[in-house]
């Protein structure tokens, strides 16, 4: 392989995130990847065991003199969230990540990179692969569907974990040792909709330039949805003219804020509609001016053969999108700056028989958990509609104490000159997942800096990632007697 990440150390933990990159693996299409770890493991000789939903475990025994330390798991994810910008041709079922590295950061071209959490996979590897390293017994997890709602860590078979110490290596923040996560589910309200023919015209009204990110650590930036937005641009053109819905499609992941969305309608009135379109761009950009200043309204002329939506099922639609809670719904009132409990709308679509809107919460609470969806499945249900769980899982509680918290902090120190943030995490880690399965796991998530997951602007810092590697290498041979 012609490798771009050149001049970095260790070249190895480089190479094998390229090598990582190069394989499609978009959540619900790891397959390749998963059976890429058991050869890697099979060339080397190592246990390795992989499960129907092609989570992968890879066993390294310890290295000379610590035969006799406790195992240590580190784990990660091979799934990756898939998006793109609508100029660039790539399909992530087939094509690999086209990697770009400029000053020190690696990026993809037009794409999400995949280092969330592709650097997990590049950072157990490279210690699998190196027998020079100090080090416990390993049990390396790597796991599926964890960007659609930490699936593979569900399934996996506790009975095959000995380990009851973990390191977790999907956080995204150097200097950060993350102690704690949220719970979360994901709800999907479905509206049902009668179709009755309308004459009029017909327009596309699409919501774009949006920001987007992470559902979890970006929901309190201010940030717009656009799901939501399209609710209110469908609002405020109904109220301008007379218009049928035909067809709404937003947002590609639950657990990432809508960049795009739009709607298909009919009207009798297209120059009203447009109007009040043009009026609700403005005062969007003027009220998103600090945090996302480049959304656009756009209406264009289209074709569109699916019979409208009749009045009553456009005005429940509307209502749902209008109405439906989204963003920070309560902060932590122990930790500062700490999101409690939130939700996002992050995929809307429709057919011809029902409209459904699917929202992502999360909560560090699992009663207020349980109080949000409580509260869309109310509104479902006054619209005509219901609500279904996708998936929910339990938070990660913070554990006093925590040996494994203390080593790294002891190693972080000496290479730092200065102590780790320890935090809480408002998003889903498959550490809340596994500490429910194991509950004596003492566990901590670190990892290099990251930006913009979950977008085409997403960022791996270098050195970054050669520092979280040293760190990594420290704990480990802490942990070693």
């Amino acid at each position: 392989m012609d490798y771009k990440i050149t001049g970095y150390e260790p070249a190895q933990l480089f190479h094998f995130f390229e090598e990582v990159s190069a394989i499609p693996r978009g959540s619900g299409n790891e397959k390749g990847i998963s059976d890429f770890l058991v050869a890697f493991a099979k060339e080397r000789g190592l246990d390795v065991y992989q499960d129907e939903v092609y989570n992968v475990i890879i066993r390294k025994p310890a290295s000379a003199g610590a035969e006799n330390a406790p195992t240590v798991m580190l784990q990660g994810h091979i799934d990756m969230v898939c998006d793109k910008l609508g100029s660039v041709e790539h399909d992530f079922t087939t094509d690999g990540i086209d990697l770009v590295v400029k000053d020190g950061v690696l990026t993809a071209n037009g794409t999400t990179l995949g280092a969330d959490n592709g650097i997990a996979v590049a950072l157990m590897l490279t210690v699998l692969d190196d027998d020079s390293i100090v080090h416990p017994a390993l049990e390396c997890v790597f796991t599926t569907d964890e960007e659609t709602g930490l699936v593979g860590a569900e399934t996996l078979d506790k009975s095959q974990i000995s380990a009851r110490t973990m390191i977790n290596l999907d956080s995204e923040e150097e200097g950060v040792a993350t102690v704690s996560c949220a719970g979360g589910n994901v709800s999907v309200c479905t509206l049902p909709v009668t179709r009755v023919p309308f004459d009029g015209q017909t327009l596309r009204v699409r919501i774009s330039g949006l920001a987007g990110g992470h559902s979890g650590e970006e929901i309190h930036k201010g940030r717009a949805n656009a799901n939501l937005l399209l609710g209110r641009a469908l609002d405020e053109m109904s109220r301008a003219g007379a218009l049928r819905l035909i067809r709404v499609s937003g947002g590609a992941k639950d657990n990432a804020i809508p960049r795009e969305a739009e709607a298909v309608v009919r009207t009798g009135d297209a120059a009203a509609l447009r109007r009040a379109a043009e009026a609700l761009a403005a005062a969007l950009r003027a009220e998103y001016h600090a945090a996302d200043g480049h959304i656009t309204v756009t209406v264009t002329e289209t074709d569109d053969g699916l019979t409208p939506m009749d009045a009553a099922s456009t005005e429940r639609a509307i209502t749902l999108l209008l109405c439906a809670p989204n963003g920070v719904v309560e902060m932590n009132m122990d930790v500062p700056g700490l999101v409690q409990t939130s939700l996002n709308l992050g995929r809307l679509t429709s057919d011809e028989a029902s409209l459904r809107a699917s929202f992502m919460i999360r909560s560090s609470i699992n009663s207020q958990k349980n109080a949000v969806a409580s509260r869309l499945a109310r509104l479902a249900e006054a619209l005509g509609g219901q609500t279904e769980l996708d998936s929910d899982y339990s938070a990660w509680p913070y554990r006093p104490e925590s040996p494994l918290r203390d080593r790294v902090a002891e190693v972080f120190y000496e290479q730092y000159g200065e102590k780790p943030r320890i935090a809480a995490l408002h998003a889903g880690l498959e550490c809340g997942i596994l500490s429910g399965k194991l509950p004596e796991l003492d566990c901590i998530s670190l990892g290099p800096d990251l930006t913009d997951i979950h977008t085409p602007r997403e960022r791996l810092h270098i050195a970054s990632t050669e520092r979280t590697w040293r760190l990594l290498l420290g704990t480990l041979k802490r942990l070693d007697a």
